[in-house]
């Protein structure tokens, strides 16, 4: 007889206005190999009483073979020994509770309940050429943008590496068995680069689910870790592949760029002042715009990465031709060639009072950026029908 699920974990709203900066303490999810590198795996196994090559053949499994880790899957491994060492280096970490499904199959939002209860959410964006997962880093969001349906339901806690590292996986092992899809799916792409390849796997990420990545910086780097490292050690994917989102934590910000890992930095801006800006990401409060794009400026100083610049177009409030006029002068104020502008046409939350611009008033703003020579692409937004867009996901079943 299964288990009574947990009830989900109440999430700390902030104030309005406010931050939420550290995530609430709460039980912390089991230990589990995505956690730790290939040595440490190893070494896990040996104080078990197992060989430590056993690490490396669990890690064949998990990040090579995508394998459904049952004690039926681990034929290489001792019978006698593989619920001893799922147990304690594999335990479930993640359970499907909702999945919803439009675009003709191409666009797969879960609902993943956690361990203790917490519920958040990743989303599958399939193309002819490319598959990009859109993943949570936080239950919940403290960064309380009003816009958002995350942020104003607060924060419940950090995820761990392992179960960043999850969602990943388990996109992976379903594009391995996918069928084509039905008809070329249009869109641009949310990370830079994207590799061509004729799908079958999960060529982009992007830490653009529920959460503050880098408000959550040891558990989104470890994670970044897994995803790069060779396998069997992680899942081999490319850094020029995954996309970190932040809200503009300039220490964070500069710390990264410090980690050797050509990942793409994209910069939610929403607004090129201040005034206005500290009202819709209030962080803006802690470090205003000047500071935040110097910030990026040097991460492709570091990186050699182009920065991406994303701005959520909400009607009459940001779409101004003179705003994008300012934004155009504050990035060219900084260099030339290094940063990228992706509008977002505003997606729509329950009860929101704001909705998205006009497409008139959305070309005047791109038009405004390219007159100015900055490169800009309005960003193709999917699953708004199912809630899975930019700053839908609300995590409820």
């Amino acid at each position: 007889m299964s288990p009574e699920p947990l009830p989900e974990p109440k999430p700390t709203a902030p104030a309005p206005g406010k931050l939420l900066m550290v995530a609430p303490r709460r039980g912390k999810p089991p230990r589990h190999l995505a956690d730790m590198t290939l040595a440490e795996r190893m070494e896990a196994v040996k104080e078990l009483g197992e060989k430590p090559f056993r690490g490396r053949q669990l890690s064949v499994h998990y990040f090579e073979r995508l394998a459904d880790l049952t004690p039926e899957e681990l034929t290489d491994l001792p019978s006698a020994s593989r619920r001893r060492l799922l147990d304690a280096l594999a335990p479930p970490l993640i359970s499907s509770v909702r999945e919803l499904v439009c675009d003709d199959g191409a666009t797969i939002k879960t609902v993943w309940r956690l361990f203790d209860g917490a519920l958040v959410e990743s989303v599958l964006m399939r193309y002819p050429d490319r598959a990009t997962v859109c993943i949570s880093s936080q239950a919940g969001c403290g960064m309380n943008c009003p816009f958002c349906a995350t942020g104003q339901a607060g924060l419940t806690r950090n995820l761990s590496t392992a179960e960043i590292v999850e969602q990943v996986r388990t996109a992976a092992r379903h594009m391995r068995t996918a069928a084509p899809l039905k008809k070329a799916t249009q869109g641009a792409p949310l990370g830079e680069e994207a590799e061509s390849t004729g799908a079958g796997r999960v060529t982009n990420v992007v830490f653009m689910g529920m959460g503050e990545a880098l408000a959550n910086y040891k558990a989104a780097v470890g994670a970044i870790r897994r995803l790069t490292d060779p396998a069997p050690e992680g899942l081999g994917m490319s850094a020029r592949g995954i996309t970190m989102s932040t809200v503009g934590l300039v220490p964070a910000i500069d710390k990264l760029a410090q980690e050797g890992i050509p990942v793409t930095l994209a910069l939610s801006l929403h607004a090129p002042d201040d005034e206005l800006r500290d009202e819709l990401v209030p962080i803006n409060t802690r470090w205003k715009v000047g500071e935040t794009l110097d910030a990026a400026r040097r991460y492709f100083d570091a990186t050699g990465r182009r920065v991406s610049i994303e701005y959520a177009l909400i009607k009459d409030i940001n779409d101004h031709e003179w705003r994008a006029d300012l934004l155009g002068k504050e990035l060219n104020r900084r260099g030339r060639g290094w940063v990228h502008v992706n509008p977002i046409p505003l997606n729509p939350t329950p009860g929101s009072k704001w909705t998205a611009s006009t497409h008139r008033a959305q070309n005047a703003f791109v038009n405004a950026l390219r007159e100015r020579g900055v490169p800009t692409t309005v960003r193709d937004t999917r699953g708004q029908e199912i809630d899975g867009a930019c700053g839908q996901l609300a995590a409820t079943v």
